[in-house]
């Protein structure tokens, strides 16, 4: 899949911090992002400072999403950059919903290779992820069978056995919920503009779906062999699935990248949700003049093709900067390969779908969280809604 050989990736890396290296003036770049796994901090600090920038970073063991890391940007005031998140989190950022957080004016140099992925002179996209629907095509799944649907939700009215997460919170959660209610926005309707319809859809998914308290995400449950169908996101399963291949431990795993061969992704006609994660500097008070341009130097630096190319290959991403994207790979994989309904224009409205779920997304958490959608203990599930009968003016608020 990747054409990018070992000795290139050496050499466009020491390019880079050759191009860099001028940039330390002992200045500590404060950095806030919900991208921080252990490893990923490790990394970005160790390849950092061999550019010569000293950066500090939670990993998320201290900061844990993206929610917890725009909330404690804004109580500490402290920060010089963002990075990761998502299109609903950056335009609220961008637009100036948090008290002390102001993304100033700033375009880097391949600000013209993100395509789409940007919010002009203010924030510049990373890398691109989706959720994604798979299935099992051997005897621990159809058998060869290939699934095909219109919509995300038609998976609750099939005879699959499928994992379901078991709480409402978490990014991967909500994107899978955002590709679950796509076919069924409705900007008349009170509940959160999604007709009524399209939540009972959702509560059957709950319903009829197979919950693991133990799994946080849906993959390992599929390598097991335990569901027929389930949901992951894109950013690690390649790399996930070849490490499970290769580990005894599994007695049935998957096998094959890019294209499975006891796998495949369920061919919805709909597509799925993308994110893309951005880049963003923040205004500081009181920084200098001689720090905000370090703080520019590292995110034109993190965000180049060369480091792009590096950040991919140590964690199985897939990069908005199409230079990157051109070395890393012959052909586009099959999982960047599907439509985006994200960036489709929702009927009635002048908005996509990424704009439509920015705007109610803490409705459609609310209601989940009030009506209590993804209950983890199935011994005691609560019981279905009376839908012709709810006060949905009341359910699109966090109750106190």
């Amino acid at each position: 899949m990747k054409k990018l050989f070992a000795f290139l990736l050496v050499a466009v890396m020491t390019f880079s911090l050759l191009s860099f290296a001028q940039a330390d003036d002992g200045y500590t770049i404060r950095i806030y992002s919900n991208s921080n796994s252990t490893e990923r901090t490790t990394w970005l600090i160790e390849k950092a400072k061999e550019a010569g920038f000293n950066i500090s970073i939670d990993d998320n063991s201290i900061i844990s999403g993206d929610t917890a890391a725009v909330q404690a940007a804004n109580e500490n005031k402290d920060g010089d950059l963002v990075f990761g998140l998502n299109e609903v989190r950056w335009s609220q950022l961008v637009n100036g919903q948090y008290e002390n957080l102001k993304v100033m004016d700033w375009t880097p140099t391949w600000a013209d290779k993100v395509g789409e992925y940007k919010f002009d002179g203010k924030a510049y996209g990373l890398v691109i992820q989706n959720i994604l629907m798979l299935y099992r095509t051997d005897e621990y799944g159809t058998n060869g069978e290939a699934i095909k649907f219109d919509h995300w939700a038609d998976l609750a009215d099939s005879n699959y056995k499928w994992y379901r997460q078991n709480k409402v919170g978490g990014t991967t959660n909500m994107n899978t919920n955002n590709a679950m209610l796509y076919a069924f926005t409705d900007p008349e309707s009170p509940a959160g503009g999604i007709s009524i319809e399209g939540w009972k859809k959702l509560w059957k998914y709950c319903a009829n779906g197979v919950v693991f308290t133990d799994d946080k995400y849906g993959l390992n449950p599929l390598i097991r062999g335990d569901v027929q169908v389930s949901t992951f996101y894109s950013s690690s399963l390649y790399g996930e699935i070849t490490a499970t291949s290769e580990n005894p431990t599994y007695e049935h795993p998957l096998n094959g990248v890019p294209v499975g061969e006891n796998w495949a992704l369920v061919d919805i006609a709909d597509g799925t949700y993308y994110i893309a994660e951005y880049i963003g500097i923040l205004d500081r008070e009181g920084r200098s003049e001689a720090e905000t341009e370090t703080v520019k130097a590292f995110a034109e630096w993190f965000g180049s093709a060369e480091t792009q190319i590096a950040w991919s290959d140590a964690f199985d991403s897939y990069p908005c900067n199409n230079d990157a994207v051109a070395e890393l790979f012959d052909e586009v994989p099959p999982i960047y390969a599907i439509k985006n309904c994200s960036l489709t224009t929702v009927p009635g409205t002048e908005m996509t779908y990424a704009e439509y779920v920015g705007a109610h997304s803490s409705e459609w958490t609310n209601i989940m969280t009030n009506l209590g959608f993804f209950w983890a203990d199935s011994a005691n599930a609560p019981a279905e809604p009376d839908w012709d009968n709810l006060d949905w003016a009341t359910l699109t608020q966090k109750q106190e």
